[in-house]
């Protein structure tokens, strides 16, 4: 661990309770290191259970304090690497964001947190009348917030498209602790004169 890491995770320790801190233990550790890739493992030098977007910026703004890099995890599904911290850093997993915040049969609209998994959410909008098309290999592990990183499909993916198509917007924690609202052109909400 470098001594920039080591700085920021003195921080994350006094800035998160230590239950949600994996932060000495390598077989811990090593989780947060693989994914369905094949690539090897590439353990993080600590992972953090974040709870809600504030906690992602209070993560981000320690890491950025430090220069240390951020990894997103959650289920660690993916055969792409995306989630692998090959040059250590810090894990920020989402796989305590679990909620289904609102479906809305009449607007045809979910909103969830990032570490929904997949298949929990097709069952949930099931139950409204509502089909989630897209059905990646790991549907019963993945969660929404991989489906959107790596714009997941599966073998639906040919009839009904891939993840992009199915996201309207999207509230993000970008490394500078801005949060950002991005909504598709076609989507952005009614905004009063002079606001554009």
């Amino acid at each position: 661990m470098t001594p920039a890491t080591a700085a920021a995770v003195a921080e994350l320790v006094r800035a998160f309770p230590r239950e949600r801190l994996v932060l000495s233990d390598p077989e811990k550790l090593e989780v947060y290191g693989r994914d369905e890739s094949e690539l090897g493992v590439f353990p993080p030098d600590a992972a953090v259970l974040v709870e809600s977007a504030e906690e992602v910026r209070t993560l981000f703004a320690i890491a950025s304090r430090h220069r240390v890099p951020v990894i997103p995890v959650a289920a660690r599904s993916g055969k792409s690497g995306g989630s692998l911290a090959v040059r250590g850093g810090i894990a920020l997993s989402t796989e305590r964001m679990t909620r289904i915040l609102e479906i809305s049969p009449g607007d045809l609209l979910a909103r969830v947190e990032p570490g929904v998994v997949t298949g929990v959410l097709q069952a949930e909008v099931e139950k409204h009348g509502l089909f989630y098309p897209p059905d990646p290999n790991s549907l019963d592990t993945c969660t929404i917030g991989g489906n959107v990183a790596e714009n997941a499909g599966g073998p639906r993916a040919l009839k009904y498209g891939v993840t992009r198509e199915y996201v309207l917007g999207l509230t993000v924690v970008v490394p500078t602790g801005e949060v950002l609202k991005l909504y598709r052109h076609d989507e952005v909400p009614q905004l009063p004169a002079g606001c554009h």
